[in-house]
């Protein structure tokens, strides 16, 4: 077994456990999760950027990323917060992409590429602030804190990620065959992409029948199955995405932070586009 799977087996095996503590328990502490996870994402983004010439706006950006999970669960466990929101959100986000411009004309030239350091701050923002703040809706729109069901309703799209990567990483070593995305990442094949969608069902079928019915969950297994099929496919997308953004910056991992696995988008590059999925998932099929 090679050093690197070590690495990964034991970082799995102490991160595991308490992903799905913080999942149990809900609330602030998995929105303090949030509010790390954030900060240090864009930060890994900005590097990139930084590496081809762009300066993004840091403090605005870090604030932004930590402060988009508190307000988010605030508006689930205060009414009167929720309706503050509801009214202001869309001025509230107008005003913040007012200040960004502003920022970039009053701290940039021309010859600083302005535009591309705006851009970057909204989409680090957007993409490693944002997108994992879905879990709240996930874990709270059905469940208060300390909730099995609640964990586990967090954890079905996190297990199917988790299995799809590792069926496609043992398929496309078993079975070869074409390249999957050859010009972003030459190691994946097509049939590891197609073995992790297998991968994929088989934890919508163990959480169908075994998992949920326990929990008291209403979930049918078909809408699981489907669940598990689109979240493999978007999941791998998210995979390439994270992949096509190290390649420009001429990196191969995006950090260190991580033993094993890099920095933090490589750790959650395909729930990036997983968690908000599965949360459209689960209301589109009304299992939350």
């Amino acid at each position: 077994m090679d050093s690197n799977l070590v690495r990964r087996i034991a970082v799995a095996a102490v991160g595991v456990p308490i992903a799905l503590g913080l999942a149990y328990w809900g609330g602030w502490p998995l929105v303090a999760l949030l509010a790390l996870v954030g900060p240090l994402g864009v930060r890994e983004l900005f590097a990139f950027a930084e590496r081809q010439g762009v300066r993004p706006v840091h403090g605005m950006g870090y604030a932004t990323a930590a402060l988009i999970a508190p307000v988010t669960y605030t508006a689930y466990v205060s009414p009167a917060c929720r309706e503050l929101m509801a009214r202001a959100w869309p001025y509230a986000i107008a005003l913040w992409l007012l200040a960004l411009l502003t920022w970039a004309l009053a701290a940039r030239r021309p010859t600083e590429r302005p535009l591309g350091a705006a851009a970057v701050t909204l989409l680090a923002v957007l993409y490693a602030g944002a997108l994992p703040a879905f879990l709240i809706p996930i874990r709270h729109d059905l469940f208060a804190t300390r909730s099995w069901a609640g964990a586990w309703l967090v954890f079905f799209p996190l297990v199917v990620t988790w299995i799809c990567d590792t069926f496609a990483m043992f398929g496309g070593r078993t079975f070869g065959g074409p390249k999957l995305a050859p010009t972003v990442s030459p190691g994946k094949t097509r049939s590891g992409a197609a073995a992790g969608v297998v991968g994929a069902l088989v934890v919508a079928v163990v959480f169908g029948t075994a998992v949920f019915p326990r929990l008291g969950i209403d979930a049918p297994l078909g809408h699981l199955v489907l669940m598990a099929a689109v979240l493999s496919v978007v999941g791998q997308v998210g995979d390439l995405v994270e992949s096509l953004f190290k390649r420009e910056a001429g990196l191969k991992d995006s950090g260190t932070l991580i033993p094993g696995h890099g920095g933090v988008l490589d750790r959650l590059d395909s729930l990036y586009f997983v968690i908000p999925t599965a949360a459209a998932l689960y209301r589109a099929l009304g299992i939350i």
